[in-house]
């Protein structure tokens, strides 16, 4: 025992002896001092590097949030306690309608009113630190950002409860690090402010929870609980509050209900698996026993939906109107909002992004601000015209479209209807009155009057030909025009070409338009095409048209990208108002819960037509409708009114308009299929046209019977100062001459003062002409007066040659279409060979002679001698023969310019027996001699067509589709 104590103190003392030695104790010191110093800059460079990320952090963390005032008490508690009262919808005349539409239905709820299982599940669920934490978590920040930045697959989201109310009630739902961080700095501020009971009764009634039994958007526990388990938050069950609390992180994918109508879903699982998550962190977190975990997860929550329900929404029963107010009260909100921040309306045109922040800010506040939003609709119309639209019987057959589930990528085919859009504005106010959006707001939700763009075929005559060209001083309703046969689209097939593929010859402009005749449309909107006539378009609300519309010919007959029926119809009204544009609208006020004006509509009338022009073209547009293509209009109105109107028809007949105007309303009804489908031309026996002006007539009878007073004014519109009536030559538009007053062709109309002819006609010709066959050549001095036709005037195709800048092609169809006519049209100067004509050759046979056609191309017509002595005349193109009584006939040829050809061959006549004196050998030619003339052989002249009697029923022509042949 005592050896070995010697032993350790032996060792002891060797140990002693090391650390005291001097070299060991200089080691150490000098590993100390390295270790020190090494340890010191660790610290350092930590300490630094550190400072340093810190710095950099806070200040891009400043930077992001720079730009967000520090928000008082009182604003961030009306912000946080606006639990989106949604505002109130008004008829016109301060009718109410109902609710605005929102996607967020919700009864808002007082803590102590909440059940304790589901305050316990959403704490457990949402944010099992809430109440430890001053507003954020920093791991969960930093675990969601380490998410971000590696692209993790597993998301476990870093936003506590104040910083998701936050998000919800002030910010909007923009991903970026921008909002993130002015989320941070918000919720660590209304901590501040809030205790935690306040702050976790905002959440509960703030966020959203799915769809409800009747597949509405529900936002509240209060109505999460009435709409999924038809019971108050306060009585719920502890699965019920479960299944309630799991809904916030995927709203839609757990519901148990559809968006259609409020179908129980097929597949519930998603829903039951999270509510058994939240009851799993429940148990985990202390909220409740193992015994209530067990008996929550054994129970079936299914038998606890409550069955479908109907909401009760203004969208049951006023789809196209609710939404529609929605839609132009938020733009106009948005515009309010993007104003106070800094912003023109230019800038949100512009930049799409910028607009459709305001847009959402515009919704959030629309449908939280317990606003007031009137409208111009009268209730009573609307509804009348709703009525009559889903009554109407003549639309047509639906037909097949083909059309890909977006889901499954099935093609399936569905049978598509003819659809219709109507709008009714208040000429002077541009007070949209009522509309009729479509058939069916189920099938698609498409608003047919306000959002659907279409050609609008000949509608687009009025707004883009005649009143600009008018306006410019162009035409008048008394301009001549040539309806014939041109090719404004190059060689190859004419274009433009009328409905009925014949040409009227010379009209006037009034005509024209009243039998929407598309050629001389094309021809004057032509002839103005360099001063640009889309910018009366502009001026008169067209927002949709493409580069090309600027430039192409086929715009003149509503070939377009596509206009709205309300910018359309909108634009006739201009018109009414003496040329002076009311842009429509349907938003008349929109004021707070308190009564105080937000907004409030103040009309901009643009000025884009003289009254001059716009008296002309509603006069111009009366004879559309009593005797042009809308005559189908008449006996069809309850009501006498001063009416003007047009009538259009898209390409290949794929979509039909009528539109017109009196004193206090425009009124204008579209038809056609979604997709571009023809439109039957006839169905139950009345043909397309016809049938929507009968639906015209319907809806607006329709309005006449509740409101007589406003679309049936007691006056008419009114001709203002600067129109005179004068007299015109009806084959040229200029004062009538004196051969066009002996023609019988002086008509009159009313032409703007500034614009009245001055001139007198030149274009027609009292010349003497000559008949070959059908066609008319002028006579020369020398030309035998016994083969010169005086009657009528001629007219020189190179005048209307002028006026169009191409050739005719014939023009012979430059003669009017109508009965009787005295306008001639010479089809051109008869060339003269310079030689006296051949002699002929002709036969005889009883107590007649006949003779063929001379070879050659001068010859005007024949005398015919009994016995040396001239007995008849004979025309060239006439039957060529004489019957007389007896004796000796020869036959001569006469020229245009008056030569006489020798004596033919002499032919006996009246004898039992007549001897034909032998011919010479060069005469015997009678079929050699036909066949040149046959070749040159003139153009039959167009005959005036003959009037038939209409049957019984029948409706005078429509227009043809305006883009048909358009080469587009």
């Amino acid at each position: 025992m005592n050896q070995e104590k010697r032993g350790w103190k032996d060792r002891l003392a060797s140990w002693q002896s090391f650390f005291t030695n001097k070299k060991t104790v200089k080691s150490a010191r000098i590993t100390y001092g390295v270790v020190w110093n090494l340890l010191l800059l660790l610290v350092i460079v930590m300490v630094v590097g550190a400072g340093f990320s810190g710095g950099a952090a806070a200040g891009y963390f400043a930077s992001l949030v720079k730009d967000e005032p520090v928000r008082s008490y009182e604003k961030m508690r009306k912000d946080i306690y606006n639990y989106e009262e949604t505002s109130d919808l008004y008829f016109d005349d301060n009718v109410y309608l109902g609710k605005l539409r929102t996607d967020l239905y919700r009864e808002e709820v007082k803590l102590d009113d909440v059940s304790k299982h589901l305050v316990n599940a959403v704490v457990a669920t949402e944010d099992e630190y809430f109440y430890e934490h001053d507003g954020v978590v920093p791991k969960a920040i930093l675990r969601a950002l380490f998410q971000e930045v590696t692209n993790s697959s597993t998301q476990s989201g870093g936003s506590t409860l104040t910083q998701q109310l936050i998000k919800n009630q002030i910010l909007t739902n923009e991903i970026s690090f921008e909002r993130k961080a002015k989320e941070i700095l918000l919720a660590l501020r209304l901590e501040k402010f809030f205790d935690k009971k306040e702050i976790l009764e905002a959440y509960l009634n703030v966020a959203t929870f799915g769809r409800n039994a009747a597949g509405d958007n529900i936002a509240g526990v209060q109505s999460a609980a009435n709409g999924i388990f038809g019971v108050d938050a306060k009585d719920l069950s502890l699965p019920q509050a479960a299944f309630i609390a799991g809904l916030p992180q995927s709203p839609f994918g757990y519901t148990p209900f559809s968006s259609d109508n409020g179908k129980l879903k097929e597949d519930l699982e998603p829903g039951l698996t999270r509510m058994k998550t939240v009851l799993s962190r429940m148990h985990a977190g202390g909220f409740i026993t193992e015994k209530e975990y067990n008996t929550a997860v054994a129970y079936d929550i299914t038998k606890d939906f409550i069955k479908k329900t109907d909401s009760g929404s203004t969208v049951d029963e006023y789809p196209y109107l609710t939404f529609e107010i929605e839609k132009r009260a938020v733009n106009i909100l948005a515009g309010i909002l993007a104003e106070k921040a800094g912003y023109e309306q230019k800038d949100l045109e512009k930049d799409k992004k910028l607009m459709g922040e305001f847009q959402e800010l515009a919704d959030r506040n629309l449908r939280q601000n317990g606003y007031k939003v009137h409208t111009t609709i009268n209730k009573k119309i609307y509804d009348q015209m709703q009525k009559t639209a889903k009554n109407f019987r003549l639309y047509g057959n639906d037909k097949p479209e083909q059309v890909k589930d977006p889901e499954t990528g099935e093609v399936k085919t569905i049978q598509e209807p003819v659809e219709v859009g109507a709008i009714l504005i208040e000429n002077k106010t541009g007070k949209i009155i009522s509309f009729v959006g479509g058939r069916n707001f189920e099938r698609e939700q498409l608003n047919h009057a306000t959002d659907a763009k279409r050609q609008n075929g000949s509608t687009m005559k009025p707004l883009l030909v005649y009143a600009p060209a008018m306006e410019l001083g162009q035409i008048q309703p008394g301009t001549v025009l040539p309806d014939v046969e041109v090719y404004l689209n190059g060689p190859g097939s004419p274009w433009p070409h009328n409905y009925d593929r014949t040409y009227s010859g010379l009209t006037t402009a009034r005509k024209a338009l009243t039998k929407s005749y598309n050629v001389p449309a094309v021809i004057a909107y032509k002839n103005i095409l360099n001063q640009k006539p889309t910018q009366y378009l502009e001026k008169m609300g067209f927002t949709s048209l493409a580069k090309d519309d600027h430039t192409n010919l086929s715009a003149a007959i509503g070939s377009i990208a596509g206009v709205t029926v309300e910018e359309n119809v909108n634009a006739f009204g201009t018109f009414a108002n003496g040329g002076k544009f009311v842009d429509a609208y349907l938003i008349d006020k929109i004021t707070d819960k308190d009564g105080n004006i937000v907004f409030k509509h103040k009309p901009k009338p643009v000025d884009v037509f003289s009254p001059q022009t716009a008296y002309l073209t509603l006069d111009m547009m009366r004879d559309v409708i009593n005797q042009g293509t809308a005559t189908p209009l008449h006996n069809r109105l309850k009501f006498s009114s001063d009416w003007a109107g047009k009538t259009g028809t898209g390409h290949n007949y794929y979509d039909s308009w009528f539109v017109a105007t009196n004193p206090n309303v425009s009124f204008g009804v579209w038809n056609g299929y979604d997709t571009q489908k023809s439109l039957e031309l006839r169905y139950n026996g009345v043909s397309y046209g016809a049938r929507n002006i009968y639906l015209w007539a319907d809806l607006m009878n329709a309005a006449y019977d509740v409101a007589p007073e406003l679309v049936d004014p007691d006056k008419r519109f009114e001709m203002p100062g600067g129109i005179v009536r004068r007299s015109f030559c009806s084959v040229s538009g200029l004062l009538p001459s004196k051969a066009c007053s002996s023609a019988g062709l002086v008509q009159t109309d009313l032409f703007n003062a500034k614009f009245a002819p001055t001139r007198v006609d030149d274009s027609l010709s009292t010349n003497r002409f000559v008949r070959v066959g059908d066609r008319r050549y002028f006579a020369l001095d020398s030309t035998p007066s016994e083969f010169v036709e005086t009657g009528g005037v001629t007219i020189d195709p190179s005048y209307m040659e002028s006026l169009i800048g191409h050739k005719i092609g014939n023009a012979a169809q430059l003669m009017p279409r109508q009965e009787n006519s005295k306008i001639l049209v010479a089809s051109s100067k008869l060339s003269d060979n310079g030689k006296t004509p051949a002699p002929l050759a002709i036969s005889g046979s009883g107590k007649a002679v006949s003779w063929g056609t001379h070879p050659e191309n001068d010859i005007i017509g024949y005398r015919v001698y009994n016995n040396g002595k001239k007995v008849a005349t004979v025309r060239a193109g006439s039957s060529l023969s004489y019957t007389g009584g007896n004796g000796s006939i020869h036959v001569t040829a006469v020229d245009i310019a008056g030569r006489e050809s020798a004596a033919s061959n002499i032919v006996k006549i009246g004898e039992e027996k007549p001897k034909e004196t032998p011919k010479p050998a060069d005469e015997k030619k009678p079929e050699a001699a036909k066949k040149p003339q046959e070749e040159n052989k003139p153009q039959v002249e167009n005959k005036p067509e003959e009037k038939k009697k209409p049957e019984a029923g029948s409706n005078p022509p429509e227009e043809a589709p305006s883009g048909q042949g358009n080469g587009q």
